[in-house]
């Protein structure tokens, strides 16, 4: 097949002037900012922490700024963060001391005096807290996906009987090993070969949505049973567990989670909680989608769930996107 000469061309001179365009804000973005330190007196991180909106918009002209910092003093500040999170520091209780010492050394670092400039260490530090406490959360995350589920652990088989206690009470087991649990959607006998994929992450993805929101988990498991539309609704629920972790891996849940945890009263940390609220969320409307799409067979599942997390992806892609768990689930 022939290259049209003109489309060919016109990709060529775009490319090039892409790169052109990148080369000069590269090479001038250094005056750039010495020029707005001189007039404004401000540093780059005090002009992002006085001047942007609160919430991802904030957090993310933070985090790029640390990330594209040639200051050698300030890379080694952004190591030092690293290993609290690989230490697994940043909590409720310990991230405090982190923080205010990441705050002081930015003042040290940037010259800035802190009876001056006594906002600053409060919007920096919450902008920290969140852009690292989010990173030690999917080390939590990954942790849990990476644990197999266990029947010889009793932790793992009390928190999988508590699945079927919130979802199918009072009716009653007769043994662990049950063609009943597909009922809830599983696929054979014995649900603990359905968590390969997702480890105790999907149960425990499973167990806070049957736990938490009782009457709409009954109502999307009504949906799960209906005669033309259902679906295997555990199965279908470990898979939105592999699509939120994919969200939050690869960053596309920043915007909804920095926006989120920007509203909290406390530390702004992000915690487990987050994650499975957001799990909650696209449960709910993922089968608000499928009802509405009105699959003929249950073999429309990956176009539908493709379709389904294009629509969610360009939700997050907004960074004013913050998502909201909408309770009420219409009966079918």
């Amino acid at each position: 097949m022939s290259t049209n000469p003109l489309k060919y061309t016109a990709s060529l001179l775009y490319r090039v002037i892409s790169a052109v365009y990148l080369l000069i804000i590269r090479l001038t973005r250094p005056i750039v900012k010495w020029g707005l330190r001189r007039t404004t007196g401000l540093c780059e991180l005090q002009r992002i922490c006085y001047c942007e909106p609160n919430g991802a918009i904030r957090i993310f002209s933070v985090e790029e700024c640390l990330s594209k910092s040639k200051n050698k003093k300030i890379k080694k500040l952004s190591e030092y963060l690293e290993r609290a999170v690989s230490e697994k520091r940043f909590n409720q209780t310990g991230s405090n001391k982190i923080i205010s010492n990441t705050v002081e050394t930015i003042c040290s670092i940037k010259n800035i005096r802190p009876d001056v400039h006594q906002p600053f260490g409060k919007l920096f530090g919450d902008c920290v807290s969140v852009i690292y406490g989010y990173k030690q959360l999917l080390n939590k995350l990954e942790d849990l996906k990476s644990t197999k589920y266990d029947s010889t652990n009793l932790d793992h088989e009390q928190n999988l009987l508590e699945l079927w206690d919130s979802l199918m009470s009072p009716k009653q087991l007769q043994s662990r090993i049950s063609n009943l649990w597909k009922e809830i959607g599983f696929q054979g006998d014995d649900p603990s070969t359905d968590f390969r994929g997702m480890g105790v992450l999907g149960l425990a993805n499973l167990n806070y949505l049957a736990n938490n929101y009782k009457d709409v988990v009954l109502q999307v498991l009504s949906h799960s049973h209906h005669p033309k539309y259902g679906y295997p609704f555990a199965i279908v629920g470990i898979n939105l567990t592999h699509l939120s972790y994919s969200l939050w891996k690869d960053g596309s849940a920043k915007s909804h989670v920095y926006n989120l945890c920007c509203q909290t009263s406390s530390s702004p940390v992000p915690s487990i909680l987050h994650f499975h609220r957001f799990y909650c969320y696209l449960f709910v409307e993922f089968d608000k989608y499928w009802m509405a799409e009105k699959p003929s067979t249950i073999m429309e599942f990956e176009r539908i769930r493709a379709q389904f997390e294009k629509n969610i992806r360009k939700l997050l892609s907004n960074r004013n996107c913050l998502l909201k768990l909408n309770i009420p689930v219409e009966n079918v």
